[in-house]
């Protein structure tokens, strides 16, 4: 009878035993779990015709490996050296060192949620978030859900169900994961009422269904990971609001970004503010031009508000102690003026660029052939559609090499192939990252030939 090719096969007990995980400091369960997809990765190889048995020593490191991966968190910090600020892959926008601390104290205990220390009772999950809203925004009221399309959601399933809504067709967006207004309306209990055409919409449009009835309310939507240029024309939220007046409809609008004020982009670019002063309710993004955790904001007029958060989704959609605590820390750092890191990212002047660039490819050149060269990179995150930000970058080769390398490191580190180049652009780099760049170039040197 012919030997069955699989009895070689060391057994587990054996590599369990062997020093390269036995002394490993991993926990059993995930060197148990890298020794069985080392040996059934042998079995598959075996069965296919490769009857070459590598040395235990050697399967027992390549299991330490796999079990390495395998005890790894799937969420884990990467390095952004993609010149993309709000990289949406990548998390969007990283927390303030204020905002960080707040997650981290509202993590490791017991927090006040919903407690009112001063009263001995029940208190407001979002009170303290909900005053710093209306100080910066000069609103009325104000609420946080746990990111714009649920606040988009609850908008329109509190204030404006069963209702047409009028909206210009060339505000009907996709906001990313193919999930597009329309759909969000629609399950929002509201009826899409479209207006004027994709390039040009014109107030008398929105006018027509309000006059025949067809519409019941107007909904602005800033296209903010877009731009239409060319023979264009929209509609001024001023101008909707005179209109929702004349009428006595509400005015809602979904203003995406949400720049709290002015800023590192376009003069003409719209805030918080300016739109809040017209609207019944404006709605934007917390982890976008905020620069802080993924949520939802709504502010607006009071009694809107109010009924917003009277509506049985808004508990649905409500957010968690640890977004709460970094908004709250993050609009503490715009009240007091201190520039979180999306903003000083967006704001570093080009030739501030060129000196970190030059500094890290200083740094990198003992281990591999780089240069500083000149860049452009963006907002990202579906802010400030087709503005490029002049930046700067250290050049890596062989590119493709490199890329994988630095992707699979401990620490992945992300950048660009351009022109056959890597690039690792310092717009997006924090604090430090310049060193585990370095000591991942190092490592890449250690194991050339």
């Amino acid at each position: 009878m012919a030997e069955n090719p699989l009895a070689g096969l060391p057994r587990m007990d054996a590599l369990l035993a062997s020093p390269a995980l036995a002394d490993s400091g991993l926990p059993r369960s995930a060197q148990k779990a890298g020794a069985n997809r080392v040996l059934e990765r042998l079995r598959r190889a075996i069965r296919a015709g490769e009857t070459q048995l590598p040395q235990l020593h050697v399967l027992a490191q390549q299991a330490r490996q796999a079990a390495e991966e395998l005890a790894r968190p799937g969420l884990r910090r990467v390095v952004n050296a993609t010149g993309v600020a709000l990289h949406t892959n990548l998390g969007r926008a990283p927390l303030s060192r204020r905002a960080a601390e707040a997650v981290a104290q509202a993590a490791e205990g017991y927090s006040n949620l919903e407690y009112d220390l001063a009263a001995g009772k029940r208190g407001s999950r979002t009170g303290r978030v909900e005053e710093l809203l209306q100080e910066l925004t000069g609103a009325e009221g104000a609420f946080a859900v746990n990111n714009n399309a649920a606040a988009v959601l609850l908008m329109l399933s509190a204030l404006t169900p069963g209702m047409g809504v009028a909206i210009s067709r060339g505000e009907l967006v996709e906001i990313g994961g193919s999930f597009r207004v329309p759909d969000v309306m629609a399950r929002s209990g509201a009826r899409l009422v479209e207006v004027g055409a994709t390039n040009k919409t014109r107030l008398s449009d929105y006018e027509a269904v309000l006059k025949s009835g067809e519409a019941q309310a107007l909904l602005k939507v800033h296209p903010s990971n877009f731009k239409v240029v060319g023979f264009t024309q929209s509609v001024a939220v001023e101008e909707l609001a005179a209109l929702a007046e004349r009428y006595q409809v509400p005015l809602l609008c979904d203003l995406g970004s949400g720049a709290l004020g002015p800023g590192p982009w376009p003069q003409d670019y719209p805030t918080v503010e300016q739109w809040a002063a017209y609207a019944d309710v404006v709605c934007f993004s917390g982890d976008k031009l905020l620069g802080g955790p993924q949520a939802g904001i709504l502010v607006g007029r009071g009694e809107a508000i109010r009924r917003l958060k009277a509506d049985p989704l808004a508990r649905a959609l409500r957010l968690d102690k640890l977004s709460l605590a970094a908004l709250e820390a993050t609009l503490l750092d715009w009240r007091d003026g201190v520039a979180v890191p999306t903003r000083a990212m967006l704001e570093t002047r080009p030739r501030d660029l060129r000196q970190k660039a030059e500094r890290l490819a200083a740094l990198l050149t003992p281990f591999c052939p780089c240069e500083a060269v000149m860049t452009a990179g963006e907002a990202g995150g579906g802010t400030l559609p087709g503005e490029e930000l002049p930046s700067w970058a250290v050049a890596l080769d062989p590119a493709e090499e490199l890329e994988a390398f630095l992707r699979g490191r401990p620490t992945p580190i992300l950048g660009r192939i351009h022109r056959g180049k890597l690039l690792l652009d310092v717009r997006t780099l924090l604090p430090g990252e310049e060193d585990i760049i370095r000591s991942a170039l190092a490592a890449w040197k250690g194991e050339r030939p």
